[in-house]
Parts: structure tokens; C-alpha cells; sequence
């Protein structure tokens, strides 16, 4: 058994494929870009005007001026200003030639097609060609995640078919006679399979594709079957169940028949100790515990970085620091612990009520976890506590 940060090391550190694609921008969000985005053009790519108002030469504002165009945003100027004449812009419009200067409407006031300054001072209210960006300036680094601001971006270059890293495909596998489909009520000694549910939400939440395999049954072969399959399809095959030192866990025995490393067994935490983590060549597996709490937590801490690196993204999970609400205690302090619990906008931590990782209601009410170091049998209520969001 070892180490949770030993394990996540280890994790951390093996070796991983990335492939690449090019998709359509407006199919881009959640992706991760390959590559660095120039800009193809200056922005703003012409000299416009900041507001709504009159374009004119700063040399005339203390004289009356004789409106001579209306310039909508979109229309290319078609009269030059010279002394005593300005124009009608709109905000986005094009600057006309001889023009240095927009006054804003509300400070000028206009009789017969007579326009007066009647304000005191004025900047100029000009957005310059390229002030925002230059030709060939880069406007998104490789190893961004695209997210809607950055899909405007990709708009506004003309990237309309970015390089980016391929969402990893990950193949999910129940283990056991006792599970039934959930369209399925469950006879007797039969539950229904909720873990597979969970995990395939948990996946797509990160971001990454899902395959279902379905329930490997608890006989050698069916179980060597079903990861075979998983591994055609899939570069990550996630099995739930069948990786404890039960009679019919096979699960170990058989990634070892398929040239895997083994990077762990057994981890010193709680809940998840029987997680498994190994992988060969082409495919990364990871033996998650049958009871659902422990596989939910076990997804979260381990699996959701290896599936964020193949995505291409440097992935940090994101820890906050809380007040507990109220008092905590455990009898078995020789794991670290990962405690379901639920915090506020006011960074109130709360303890859901746990029964047990086997116990699905457990972490209804959860959207963190809080971190319990080893030795640690009592935490007081008024205490600061390290949780990661979920």
C-alpha cells in the first residue's frame, strides 16, 4: 500500500500519447489548443471611432462646423474633412480622412446643419489601427483551454479551424453477477448498476469521451473479454468493482496477461483504498473500488488529471481553504481521508452525513471534499480545512 501522493506521482508522471485535430471554432469549447493563434489582421483593423458623435479636426472646436455625412458603423467614409466640416459617426465607425478628433454628442449642439463644440476639452475618442492588436501578434498560446471568450477570439482572427488535442476516449467497465442494468429491477442479491452512470457523467464532465462496455460477469473470461473490447476503443479503461482480494477479482491478474505495468495496488487513503492504476503501450487502466463513494472520489483525485494531461491541459485541482461548521472524528487515522462534504458562498465547510462508501446517499448533498491527513482523529469545529471543489 502506498502513499496518496506517491500514487498521484505516479500518475502524474507516466508517459502519455497526445493526438491532435483540427475542428470546426464553433466546435472548439472544451478543447485544448495545439497550437499558438496568431492574428491574421491589426485590431482594430482601421482607425474608428470610440462613440457616438462628430468627427472633425481638433483645430476648428472653437468654431461653428457644417455637417457633411452621416457615417454608419460598416460604411466606408466617403467625404474628407477639411476646415469647418465634420461628420456624423457612430460608435465602430470608420475615422474619414482629415479627421484627428469625435466629439461626443452631448457636447455639442446642432442647428440648421451647424454644429457647435460646446464642451471645454475633448481627447481625441479614436481607437487607432493595431492599438489592440498587431498583425501576426499572438492571441492564444497552445495549452489554452477554449472557452467561450476564447472562441470569440478565435472569431476575430479568422482561426476558423484550430489545431487542438483530441479528447481522450474512456472505456468504462462494471464487474459482478449481483449488478443489473438500471432499466432492470433487481432480483434477489441484485442491485442496480449506478456506478457506470456515475463514472460516464464524471467523464464527460472532464471533458473526455465515454464508451460503455458493459457488466463483465464474474468468470475469468468474460471479464478478459470485456477489456480486450475496452481496449480497441479506448486509450483510458476505467473497471468498476472487482479489484479487492475477493475470490472473484480478477481484474489484476488479467491487465498483467495484456504486458501492463503496474504502477499501484493499493493506496493508504480513504475511501478508495483497492484502487488500481496501471498501463502498457497504448492504454492506461484504472481499477476503481465497487462501492460508489470510493469510486467517485477515486475518479475525481486520480483519473480526472491523467484525462486533463492527454487532453492537453495542465490540469490543478482546485483547493480551497473553509471554516468547519462543526466537529469531526474518525477512529481509523492510519489512511488519509477524502470527507464528502458541502460548503457555502461564505466558505462554511459541513460534513454530509456519511455512512460509509458502499452508501450512495452519503454525498447527495456533497460538492467538495474535504482532506483529513493521516493521524488526524478529531477536527474542531471553527477549524480551517483544505476542500476540493467537485
Amino acid at each position: 500500500m502506498i502513499s496518496f501522493e506517491e500514487a498521484y506521482r505516479i500518475v502524474s508522471e507516466v508517459k502519455v500519447k497526445q493526438e491532435v485535430q483540427r475542428v470546426p471554432f464553433t466546435d472548439a469549447l472544451g478543447f485544448v489548443l495545439a497550437e499558438d493563434i496568431k492574428s491574421d489582421i491589426d485590431m482594430p483593423p482601421f482607425d474608428k471611432s470610440a462613440m457616438d458623435g462628430y468627427a472633425c479636426r481638433k483645430e476648428d472646436l472653437n468654431n461653428p462646423m457644417q455637417e457633411i455625412e452621416i457615417i454608419p458603423a460598416g460604411k466606408v467614409p466617403e467625404k474628407v474633412i477639411t476646415e469647418g466640416k465634420c461628420s456624423r459617426i457612430m460608435t465602430g465607425a470608420m475615422i474619414p480622412d482629415g479627421a484627428d478628433t469625435v466629439i461626443r454628442v452631448e457636447d455639442t449642439s446642432l442647428l440648421d446643419g451647424i454644429v457647435t463644440f460646446t464642451g471645454t476639452r475633448t481627447p481625441d475618442n479614436i481607437c487607432r489601427l493595431g492599438e489592440d492588436i498587431r498583425k501576426g501578434d499572438r492571441v492564444l498560446k497552445k495549452g489554452t483551454l477554449l472557452r467561450p471568450q476564447q472562441i470569440a477570439v478565435l472569431a476575430s482572427v479568422g482561426a476558423i479551424k484550430p489545431k487542438v488535442y483530441s479528447k481522450p476516449v474512456v472505456a468504462v467497465i462494471s464487474t459482478g453477477d449481483e449488478l443489473v442494468e438500471p432499466s432492470h429491477k433487481p432480483g434477489k442479491g441484485q442491485i442496480r448498476n449506478s456506478n457506470a452512470s456515475q463514472l460516464i457523467t464524471q467523464i464527460k464532465q472532464a471533458g473526455a469521451k465515454a464508451e460503455y462496455i458493459g457488466i463483465a460477469l464474474d468468470t475469468p473470461e468474460d471479464t478478459r473479454e470485456k477489456i480486450h473490447k475496452a481496449m480497441k476503443v479506448a486509450q483510458v479503461v476505467i473497471l468498476t468493482g472487482g479489484v479487492s482480494m475477493g475470490d472473484y477479482d480478477y481484474v489484476p491478474q488479467i491487465l498483467k496477461e495484456n504486458d501492463v505495468t503496474i504502477g499501484f495496488k493499493s493506496i493508504a487513503v480513504q475511501p478508495g483504498r483497492p484502487t488500481v492504476f496501471a498501463h502498457n503501450n497504448r492504454n492506461f487502466f484504472f481499477g476503481l473500488p465497487g462501492n460508489p463513494v470510493s469510486s467517485f472520489v477515486q475518479f475525481e483525485l486520480l483519473v480526472k488529471p491523467l484525462l486533463a494531461r492527454i487532453a492537453g491541459h495542465d490540469y490543478k485541482p482546485c483547493v480551497l481553504s473553509g471554516t468547519l461548521t462543526k466537529d469531526y472524528s474518525r477512529r481509523n487515522t492510519g489512511r488519509k481521508a477524502f470527507v464528502p462534504v458541502n460548503i457555502d458562498n461564505d466558505m462554511n465547510v459541513t460534513p454530509v452525513e456519511y455512512h460509509g462508501s458502499a452508501h450512495i446517499h452519503s454525498y447527495v448533498e456533497a460538492n467538495a471534499i474535504m482532506t483529513v491527513e493521516i493521524g488526524t482523529a478529531t477536527m474542531n469545529k471553527g477549524e480551517k480545512v483544505d476542500v476540493r471543489q467537485i
